[in-house]
């Protein structure tokens, strides 16, 4: 297997041999790492019993698996002790309120002016799933839209571009959220229809479609023909993880113009590196923008929050020209106070710090019948073909949480195109207005516990696992129609499987 994978990178494009994993402290994989990866990587065979390690979806950096909400919060298992302190102060950081300036509070000053949430906790509850606002007046924290317009520069280096860039008015998302004395840019709106939905057996399953509005926009009309986009917060566990997967073995699995006809053409997202300079491969974010946890971190704190970091030092956030009042406001930015920053780089350090360590809780169930079958139907329908089960880690020094670990994310981390239903018509980088980066399954059994919902897919509309499989299209479409069509048992053991992982 991993003989495949070498070939098929030998044959990728041309730009996909400048990606690299300069972010992390690599040590060369030696022959006898490959020898090891390509025995373990290799698919299953027998469905009767566990794969070995099949418990441990995040190798040595497993936590247990509690009954709490705050099953997603706890740190990686192999973490030192001398490093817990950094993961407890990130935590410190990760929840803490923010406020406006000026402010006697100077170490939590300098919110906004416009922004959508006061914490990272406040999208990510429990370091897991945000959600759908539950009526036309709750509040739409965890939940906003990204706006873009058509147009723009075209990044040098990167092949497939599409170029779109922030409204003129509205920067990159909707900010519903102002501090006093500023009006926030306007409010999300969402309206749902029901489809039933009538599979083969008779079993009706109802699907919400949403469509989303800017309403009352308060700095004037946004610019012809925004596009805009729903993001729910995602869950956070394993992010260092997916992080140290190497570079080529992610291009590896990529087939953009499905050489091999399985129907399956995941791309790799490549996007211009704020902190390095240089395009580097896409992992975090719904269309995988960001290509590091430090990188998704710093851009959540000037998006969400209106806070200036190392990487994004203007103290405004994502405010425009268009939003003089915005740009003219006071900071939390002071000489010789944190970097001149809101978020200073030790802030920023601890809170990717924790980001990259909050750990995956182990399997449960692995051996039971109907686990084992719902496995066994996972493969046999094809939907391993993007939800990549397995992937071995970079070996590193200095970050032993992440080191040379057989993880199970069951990601590709790749672009595939969904469909129409799917689609948000939303360009992003090199993904199109259907494509989504392949979301991580390891955790989603325990997101009810963790979240108190049970709503998936990027904007939530799914209800239930069931929902959101049949929402799958485009190159998903063939394993959606098997599952709608298969027995109620080998459908059931399916979502009892993923409710196992």
């Amino acid at each position: 297997m991993r003989l495949a994978l070498m070939l098929c990178l030998a044959t990728a494009p041309a730009y996909a041999q400048d990606l690299d994993d300069r972010h992390l402290p690599v040590i060369p994989r030696t022959p006898e790492d490959t020898a090891k990866i390509a025995a373990v990587l290799a698919p299953p065979t027998d469905f009767t019993k566990p794969e070995p390690f099949e418990a441990k979806p995040a190798g040595a950096a497993t936590v247990r698996a509690i009954t709490t909400a705050d099953a997603f919060s706890q740190h990686s298992a192999n973490m030192p002790f001398e490093r817990e302190m950094d993961f407890k102060l990130g935590n410190a950081l990760f929840r803490k309120t923010w406020v406006a300036a000026p402010s006697s509070t100077k170490a939590s000053d300098g919110l906004g002016p416009l922004y959508n949430a006061r914490a990272c906790q406040d999208c990510h509850l429990k370091d897991g799933r945000g959600h759908t606002p539950a009526d036309a007046d709750a509040s739409r924290v965890s939940m906003f839209l990204r706006l873009s317009v058509p147009g723009g520069p075209v990044p040098e280096g990167i092949a497939d571009w599409i170029a779109t860039q922030p409204d003129p008015t509205y920067g990159g998302q909707l900010q519903d959220l102002a501090t006093p004395g500023h009006a926030a840019e306007g409010r999300m709106d969402i309206t749902w229809e029901e489809t039933p939905v009538t599979l083969p057996d008779g079993t009706i399953v109802s699907l919400r479609a949403p469509t989303y509005a800017f309403s009352d926009p308060a700095y004037g009309p946004p610019a012809d023909g925004l596009m805009l986009s729903p993001r729910v917060a995602p869950q956070m566990i394993g992010l260092g993880l997916l992080e140290a997967i190497p570079a080529a073995d992610i291009l590896a699995l990529a087939d953009e113009g499905d050489a091999n006809n399985d129907g399956i053409s995941g791309r790799p997202q490549i996007v211009p590196s704020v902190e390095f300079g240089t395009p580097m491969l896409g992992r975090f974010g719904l269309k995988a923008g960001a290509p590091t946890v430090r990188e998704q971190s710093a851009g959540a704190f000037a998006g969400d929050m209106g806070l200036s970091t190392p990487l994004h030092p203007d103290p405004w956030g994502d405010c425009t020209k268009g939003q003089p009042t915005c740009l003219d406001a006071p900071s939390g930015q002071e000489p010789n106070i944190r970097d001149g920053l809101e978020v200073d780089k030790p802030s920023l350090d601890l809170v990717t710090f924790y980001s990259r360590n909050l750990g995956v809780p182990e399997r449960r169930n692995i051996d039971d019948p109907q686990v084992l079958k719902g496995k066994e139907v996972f493969y046999t329908t094809g939907c391993q073909s993007c939800h990549t089960p397995k992937h071995v880690t970079n070996r590193l020094t200095d970050q032993p949480e992440q080191s040379f670990q057989l993880i199970w994310p069951y990601t590709d981390l790749l672009l595939h195109d969904m469909g129409p239903g799917l689609a948000d018509n939303r360009p992003e980088g090199r993904a199109t207005g259907s494509e989504w980066r392949t979301p991580p399954l390891w955790g989603i059994g325990l997101s009810p516990q963790v979240a108190g919902h049970t709503e998936y897919l990027h904007d939530g509309r799914a209800r239930s696992l069931l929902e959101a499989i049949l929402w799958h299209g485009g190159e998903a479409q063939p394993q959606r129609d098997a599952v709608a069509t298969m027995t109620s048992e080998d459908r059931e053991a399916l979502l009892a499987f993923l409710g196992s992982l």
